[in-house]
């Protein structure tokens, strides 16, 4: 059997919780040894929820040599130099997304991980949905045949409070609003089925609904690199949010990925469904509410990757690949003109 592994929690804020769930859900795999967070609010009102061993030295954290691994649960700004810090210390790395505020400072982060031969994993969970897991399945079994069109629809909402919280949408700690912040995960499940982007064409805007430095509100056409069309859409601004809906058009049959859900329909008169499951998702007010078994399976293959010294399934390359896909979209609302993405 593989030895249980010791980890250490870094940043405590919002968006701990599905983590900590996951890693009391897999206690037979893992041990949470440390719980960092600079701030004595955050570790009390941590505290009061889950019943890991606090630290407030940082230092303390990354010198403790029985750490295999430590989650890093911060702002996006401070990604690079955490990461830099903790595979230099030969600690393996879990991230919550985006990798960085930018894709100069996450390729960054990906060479320091990849040359200090640690592992890294990014939190894109969406990808452990079992309709996307399906739908990817049935795609390289050729079930779906060629796809010719793939678009995604990220309708979510999120209140003027939370963007007056200090950083909220801004590109010195954020990087960038919606697409970044929310729409990552839904893009990185769309290209991680249909295939990378090639091209895009987009408008990106600030509206009225908020009062923020980045956009809220972006659409677009896309072209993939097997000559697939699509478009993207993605906001925070309408209320009270709706699931998030990939579509897939393909020789053989036509697949919606709505939210957890999936329905299949094929020419030859097969369907095939899987429903959705009872949480809201974080579509609305509360980012939060969502369950936390995508996550926990995330970590799981995380876990496995340090065991069989292989790659995590979102590794830092992969999630490079968004990024890059969120460039080109931001970089064509900006200009007015096609922009073409680089590997």
């Amino acid at each position: 059997m593989s030895k249980v592994k010791r980890v250490a929690l870094i940043g405590l804020g919002m968006a701990v919780k599905p983590h900590a769930e996951s890693l009391i859900a897999l206690k037979d795999q893992v041990e949470v040894v440390h719980a960092f967070s600079p701030t004595e609010a955050r570790r009390r009102a941590f505290a009061e929820r889950f019943d890991f061993p606090l630290a407030d030295n940082l230092d303390a954290v990354l010198d403790d040599e029985s750490v295999d691994a430590v989650l890093i649960i911060t702002p996006p700004n401070t990604h690079l130099e955490l990461v830099e810090r903790a595979v230099a210390a030969g600690k393996h790395v879990l991230l919550e997304k985006p990798l960085e505020i930018s894709t100069e400072r996450s390729e960054a982060l990906v060479k320091a991980a990849r040359n200090a031969g640690r592992r890294l994993a990014i939190m894109l969970q969406h990808r452990f949905r079992p309709a996307g897991m399906r739908l990817r399945e049935l795609i390289a079994a050729g079930e779906i045949g060629t796809i010719v069109g793939a678009s995604a629809g990220i309708r979510l909402w999120r209140p003027q409070s939370y963007y007056d919280v200090a950083g909220r949408g801004t590109l010195a700690r954020d990087g960038g609003g919606v697409l970044l912040t929310q729409g990552i995960h839904t893009l990185d499940l769309l290209i991680s089925i249909a295939g990378e982007a090639a091209e895009v064409a987009a408008y990106a805007i600030t509206t009225p609904v908020h009062h923020m430095e980045t956009e809220d509100l972006v659409a677009a056409a896309v072209k993939y690199r097997s000559g697939a069309l699509g478009t993207i859409e993605a906001t925070t601004c309408a209320y009270p949010g709706f699931p998030e809906r990939i579509e897939i058009t393909g020789e053989k049959a036509t697949a919606t990925v709505l939210g957890t859900a999936l329905h299949i329909a094929w020419q030859d008169g097969r369907h095939e469904e899987i429903d959705a499951d009872t949480t809201p998702g974080g579509t609305g007010a509360d980012p939060m509410a969502m369950p936390s078994d995508y996550h926990c399976a995330l970590i799981a293959d995380f876990l496995k990757a340090i065991d069989a010294d292989r790659e995590p399934a979102v590794n830092g390359e992969e999630a490079l690949k968004v990024h890059r896909l969120i460039d080109a979209l931001l970089e064509s609302g900006a200009t007015g003109k096609p922009t073409t993405i680089v590997r």
